[in-house]
């Protein structure tokens, strides 16, 4: 039995215009933190009042998934970003979702980075500050790599950690995620993979190699193709583990 309790957040809210993408309504039900995007890779203002409204009926943890100004690549492009420029498009994107949760009533809980800035200030000093500078003033937590810049900034400046798991996605020998979303995941993979890393806190790269993983909250995403199956899949096995009654306190 796992003493600890993990939530489970999961990025929604990315549809935008005629576009549409992930299953928001299918993996609700499953998960305890909404990621909601704030416009600038995804989301638009409807989609984000919706959204809202979805996370609000399930009881999630809502928080900020704020993006590089990108939203033709879909926050998925390196670019260069002073630490002002990004902390601003930061606290814009922020307040943009705080003032759909303070319209109707609901509390912002963490921010999570979307796509390649995710990464970006996890291994740069300058723009973890600038995250951090965009996070503290609404004194919430923010979710990231384990052992990343991200995470030494944000304690070091007292502001609440989140480390994350992504259960769906491999890592490489180098200890690198692989992103690989055309296809369905196979539900037993997660699920023994999910078992040994609350196991024994390891996991097995495409390699072979077993790496150390340092995690409170698991990750996964809204855009595979059996989305709301995966996240059902880490459900069964938390009550598995830690019991149906167990509630996460992030």
């Amino acid at each position: 039995m796992v003493a600890d309790a993990y939530a489970i957040n999961c990025d929604m809210g990315e549809s935008f215009g005629v576009y549409r993408t992930g299953d928001d309504e299918g993996i609700a039900p499953h998960v305890d933190m909404a990621n909601i995007a704030c416009g600038f890779h995804g989301g638009d203002p409807m989609t984000i009042g919706r959204t809202v409204q979805l996370a609000m009926k399930h009881g999630l943890k809502i928080g900020a998934h704020p993006s590089l100004p990108d939203h033709a690549g879909f926050g998925r492009r390196e670019m260069k970003i002073s630490r002002a420029d990004l902390r601003d498009n930061f606290i814009y994107q922020i307040g943009a979702l705080k003032g759909f949760l303070d319209a109707r009533g609901a509390t912002l809980n963490h921010v999570k980075p979307h796509g390649v800035i995710y990464s970006m200030s996890g291994r740069t000093e300058e723009l973890a500050e600038a995250v951090c500078d965009a996070v503290e003033p609404f004194g919430v937590a923010l979710i990231g790599l384990a052992g990343s810049v991200s995470e030494a900034v944000a304690r070091r400046r007292g502001i609440r950690y989140i480390p994350e798991f992504y259960v769906d996605l491999p890592f490489d020998d180098d200890g690198r995620y692989i992103v690989a979303k055309d296809k369905p995941i196979d539900l037993d993979w997660v699920a023994a993979r999910l078992r040994r890393a609350l196991r024994e806190k390891i996991v097995e790269t495409t390699g072979g190699k077993q790496l150390p993983v340092v995690f409170e909250s698991i990750g996964v995403h809204l855009d595979m193709p059996n989305a709301a199956s995966v996240a059902a899949a880490v459900r069964a096995v938390l009550d598995e583990t830690q019991g149906a009654s167990a509630k996460s306190q992030i």
